[in-house]
Parts: structure tokens; sequence; C-alpha cells
């Protein structure tokens, strides 16, 4: 179903994997803590349930509910936050294994989006993926996104996006693993 995000903002999503715009590129998502619909991402994407989702946020204070030592990232969080850097921290209880793969760390960021913050002010964080089929290229065009329909619950109306994906950084070992829109020296 293709609703406006006032339409969204009125519905259970519950259960339900949403498609909505980032600030880069558009997200498959659900609710963090929803075992199901982290299930159907993995499904619609056919990704490797060993692959880790991330975390979208809409401010620190859900970021702090979802990991350990939020002071390793606060250099980066007061220059690129909200932003395209996904920063990987020790995971907190409260993030289930199927979302990270069964790894300890998570990747988490605050897009700046403000459809995305948006959706995560309203409902909470959220597992969210770039909508694509594993190893192809993330969906940018609205009209792209729209070929998901019949396996999504909801997506979001939007515009076409600029593609370049989130930096990932590791915090512990002080690594980029993905180079992306943001260069860290």
């Amino acid at each position: 179903m293709i609703l406006s995000l006032a339409e969204l903002l009125t519905k259970d999503i519950r259960g339900k994997v949403i498609v909505f715009e980032t600030d880069t590129v558009y997200g498959l998502g659900c609710l963090y803590d929803d075992s199901q619909a982290v299930r159907r991402i993995f499904q619609i994407k056919h990704r490797e349930q060993q692959k880790s989702l991330a975390l979208l946020s809409a401010n620190t204070k859900q970021v702090e509910l979802l990991v350990q030592n939020i002071e390793l990232g606060r250099p980066y969080i007061e220059r690129y936050w909200p932003g395209p850097l996904t920063l990987i921290f020790p995971k907190s209880d409260l993030v289930p294994n199927l979302v990270t793969g069964g790894r300890q760390t998570v990747g988490i960021r605050i897009p700046d989006s403000q459809v995305a913050l948006s959706i995560l002010t309203h409902f909470g964080p959220m597992a969210v993926t770039s909508l694509n089929i594993s190893k192809e290229p993330p969906v940018v065009l609205f009209s792209e996104a729209l070929k998901f329909e019949s396996q999504v619950d909801y997506i979001v109306r939007g515009n076409d996006l600029s593609g370049e994906p989130s930096t990932v950084f590791e915090l512990l070992t002080r690594q980029t693993l993905r180079q992306g829109a943001i260069r860290i020296e």
C-alpha cells in the first residue's frame, strides 16, 4: 500500500515491513524488536541471516538505549549526526541477536532526512537496510521502490535520492568498514 507520511503515522506497524526514503537511499525497515518483521526483511532481500541489519534512530536518547558506552562515539556523533555515518558500537541487551547476525555489535545512525526522522520519532528505532535484493544496487528512485509493493506492507511516497551510502565506521578498532558519503581521517 502506498501512503503519505501522514497516513503512515496513523498506522500500527508492529509486524509490518515498510519502505521509506532516508538521506542516502530507500530503506527497508521495521521495528527493531519485531522478530517476525525482521525475518521478512531477510526474505525480501534474499539476505543471509548472519549479515546484520543497521538501526536507525531519531535521536541520541534512543541510541543510548541500544548501545553500550555511547561516549565511544560522542566525537563522531557531534560532528556527523544527523547524517550518512553508521557507527558500530557494542550493542545493549535490548538489541536482538537476529538483527545483528549474532554479533555483539550493532551499526546505528541518525539519518538527515525529515521523512525518516518523523517515522523514527513516532515509532521508535527501526532495523533498516537498503531497499534492494542482496548484491544489487540500492534503490534511489521512488519509481523503483514501487517494484517492491507486493512484498512489503507500506511504501511511503518519496523523492528520488542521491544514492551515496553511509560510511560505516567501527569505533573499537577505529576502522572504516565501508567508505561512503563521509570521510573520517
